[in-house]
């Protein structure tokens, strides 16, 4: 029994989570058409990644990266390059994979050298880099995928309208990164050795090649959209099963299961007819605030396909969600992902983690949203 306690005591986003969907039982009963409502895809990219990237910190094929981050020499060219690292991958590979691949090599990094009081400002930075430098792309994000499929509307004519947001974003970033070292702007890593990034082993080459392959096909599967996921991820897990079998044991399934909750009960509200005829009523005209307020309860994903439906300003609809990531943990799934990796190596720190996210994510907000407002409903439209 006390061991459950302890479990529950690590996993509050968990708990919130299930008690989410046991509310959902209650809103709309279980049925097949609810279980296929589910957004099984984003579960199956997620376990891929998870799944690989742990294959990847069991053969230190991150080695080369950390190496290279480790020759930087002070701390604010070092958060710099990790955030913004994190700021332009995610517009290419998602937000969800760039935060699981920088945000365990900053603690890598700022732990060895003895840095780690700047771990939980810097991955918060890079929660924010994630959402906001992820929003320029259609494939940027779960969100930004569905909209773009549902639109119709071009690559181009999409990216053109996200821009403006993406650019000013990009500037506050290296704000808040100068401002956190504003005391001591040269102030070394610490770094002295390399020790930290390990050692490649030669009779572990084929195992490090065929994670890399693997990951090629993972990376395939988002950019591409290929129809087949489904069967891409039995086979990357076929793939680790021959590789290392141990990898699958060590994968994230609670965080697996924490997002399959959200979505059982981002499924129920959409399909509750009650719930569908007020959203009908109330959200057009007033998607960037709905869209905003109801990731603060479902996240910003399942929101988007709730609210879609029932949106006249596509544009306004789009900014809201991807600004709603900005006010709390909750508003993307992106920054779950982000407290799990860091509640893993700080299991007695998850509430310091939510304090100080929320005052520097909120902060951020506070800037952008209502240049976010004016953009979407008065100076362009998507």
């Amino acid at each position: 029994m006390n061991k459950i306690t302890a479990f529950l005591k690590k996993e509050p986003m968990l708990l919130v989570s299930v008690a989410a969907a046991a509310v959902a039982m209650f809103i709309t009963p279980p049925s097949a058409e609810l279980l296929s409502d589910i957004d099984w895809h984003t579960l199956a990219t997620l376990f891929m990644m998870l799944t690989v990237l742990e294959g990847f910190k069991s053969e230190n094929i991150f080695r080369p990266m950390l190496r290279l981050a480790g020759g930087i020499r002070s701390m604010a060219a070092l958060s710099l390059f990790l955030v913004f690292s994190v700021f332009f991958s995610s517009m290419f590979v998602t937000n969800d994979v760039s935060l699981i691949i920088f945000v365990p090599l900053t603690i890598i990094l700022f732990r060895a050298g003895n840095k780690e009081k700047y771990i939980l400002p810097v991955i918060t930075m890079e929660n924010i880099a994630a959402v906001r430098g992820s929003l320029l792309t259609p494939f940027g994000s779960p969100q930004n995928l569905f909209i773009y499929g549902q639109s119709g509307v071009s690559a181009a004519r999409f990216v053109k309208f996200m821009f403006p947001i993406w650019i000013i974003s990009a500037a506050l970033l290296v704000v808040f990164v100068l401002a956190l070292y504003a005391g001591n702007i040269k102030q070394s890593t610490g770094v002295n050795d390399m020790s930290f990034a390990g050692e490649w082993k030669k009779e572990r080459m084929l195992h490090r090649i065929a994670y890399l392959c693997v990951f090629a096909v993972v990376l395939w599967t988002i950019v591409s959209r290929t129809p087949y996921w489904a069967w891409v991820a039995l086979g990357v897990a076929a793939a680790v099963l021959l590789i290392d079998r141990r990898i699958l044991v060590k994968t994230d399934y609670v965080l697996l299961l924490t997002f399959l909750c959200f979505f059982v009960f981002s499924s129920s509200i959409a399909a509750n007819a009650s719930i569908s005829a007020f959203l009908s009523r109330a959200v057009a005209g007033h998607e960037y605030l709905w869209s905003i307020l109801l990731s603060q309860v479902i996240s910003n994903v399942p929101a988007s396909i709730v609210l879609y439906p029932f949106s006249k300003n596509t544009g306004a609809l789009l900014y809201g969600l991807d600004s709603a990531g900005l006010c709390s943990l909750i508003g993307s799934l992106a920054s779950v992902i982000n407290y799990r990796i860091y509640v893993r190596e700080y299991p007695e720190n998850g509430g310091r983690f939510i304090k100080v996210f929320t005052l520097i994510s909120l902060a951020f907000f506070a800037l952008v949203v209502l240049p976010g407002y004016y953009i979407s409903n008065f100076a362009c439209s998507l």
